[in-house]
């Protein structure tokens, strides 16, 4: 059986991930984050074992997101409203560098955050910081804080965790539809005419 060309599964992938942004209401996924580890998924190989190294870094790298968040916004009940330029600002540029420091340096502890995960790591630390700056996920999926809490970096990393796992599931997906059914998909060393 042929494989589909990649002309022609790019769009098939991406009217996939439709649904997840245009249909679950307040449970919509970032599909722009989605597909942003979707080409994370490829520029680390696109293979299925490079899912060994994408999910657990950009989880690690939500995460490390959500902490220094939380860290900023203890700094802020702290420091108030003090400002350079804008209200507040003062709490975030404190909090923000100071917390990543020992959150970066721990990277270098965790073996799938090694050598390629350092990509996906730093890209779930970016869009763990997008999805809560962004500001329209503060009540995603009808999950409520407010908006002075410090917890409410916790909320804005779920749509990254879930937009991360479908953009690492669409990589995945498109290179599957793309390898003839029924044949191992050819190794780095073949061609697809040898398969």
């Amino acid at each position: 059986m042929k494989s589909i060309p990649l002309w022609l599964a790019v769009p098939v992938t991406v009217a996939v991930a439709l649904p997840f942004g245009l249909w679950l209401g307040t449970w919509s996924l970032p599909l722009w984050l989605a597909f942003i580890v979707w080409a994370e998924y490829f520029a680390l190989g696109g293979k299925p074992t490079v899912l060994r190294t994408v999910v657990p870094s950009f989880l690690s790298g939500v995460v490390s997101a959500a902490i220094a968040l939380i860290f900023s916004l203890l700094v802020g009940t702290v420091v108030g409203d003090a400002a350079i330029v804008a209200s507040g600002d003062v709490a975030w540029l404190i909090g923000l560098p100071v917390a990543l420091i020992p959150l970066i340096y721990v990277m270098q502890y965790l073996p799938f955050a090694q050598d390629t995960g350092t990509l996906p790591f730093f890209n779930g630390l970016s869009m763990g910081l997008a999805t809560y700056f962004i500001g329209i996920y503060t009540n995603f999926g009808g999950l409520s804080l407010p908006a002075d809490s410090v917890l409410l970096p916790l909320i804005t990393s779920v749509p990254a965790v879930l937009g991360g796992m479908l953009g690492a599931f669409l990589g995945w997906f498109n290179v599957a539809i793309m390898t003839p059914f029924g044949r191992r998909a050819p190794q780095p060393a073949e061609s697809v005419v040898d398969a």
